[in-house]
């Protein structure tokens, strides 16, 4: 795909040609990811992802990241995690805190690969909505509105996919305005 993969909102995933690889890469904070790295060798490379990667990190989940998948993460950026209460980052990356962490993390992943467009058919499938678990056990629901994907967590607050089908080697990436929080 050449040009520019318009999603909503006026956000504006371009696709970039490595010079060296020739592999088609889509920037994410500044970085180009390459779908033949892993979820966890791109998103240390992103600079609006350095809370997520230090979450990750604490949680231990850094192994699991790397590994086959397919996995879908919905990213949060650190914007989104800057709008938690003050002091809810800093209290989740303590140790004692680390199952509550990856309990919050692996609630933004979904087992299997799925892009924009298979997101998309089901929402259309279903009636507007699609309803899907996560890692950790529970539910998201997804819905589309003029275009653009919103994911509803079980507390019933919403996340805009900005920046969708960023490939991995082990799955796909899809970066969000919002962190979503499980029951």
């Amino acid at each position: 795909m050449i040009g520019a993969f318009i999603l909503g909102a006026g956000t504006i995933a371009s696709p970039v040609f490595a010079q060296k690889s020739k592999e088609q890469t889509v920037e994410v904070g500044g970085a180009a990811m390459y779908p033949s790295k892993n979820i966890v060798e791109n998103a240390v490379n992103s600079k609006d992802h350095t809370t997520l990667v230090a979450a990750v990190k604490a949680a231990g989940l850094v192994e699991t990241l790397q590994s086959e998948g397919p996995f879908t993460v919905f990213a949060p950026t650190n914007s989104a995690f800057d709008e938690l209460p003050d002091g809810t980052v800093e209290t989740l990356l303590k140790a004692e805190n680390k199952e509550t962490l990856s309990s919050i993390l692996t609630y933004h992943v979904l087992a299997g690969k799925f892009n924009a467009k298979d997101v998309l058919k089901n929402i259309k499938k279903n009636d507007g909505k699609v309803t899907m678990k996560t890692v950790n056990g529970g539910e998201l629901t997804f819905w589309e509105k003029e275009g653009d994907i919103y994911i509803t967590d079980e507390n019933g607050n919403s996340a805009m996919v900005t920046i969708a089908d960023v490939n991995q080697s082990n799955g796909v990436i899809h970066v969000i305005n919002k962190v979503l929080l499980p029951k």
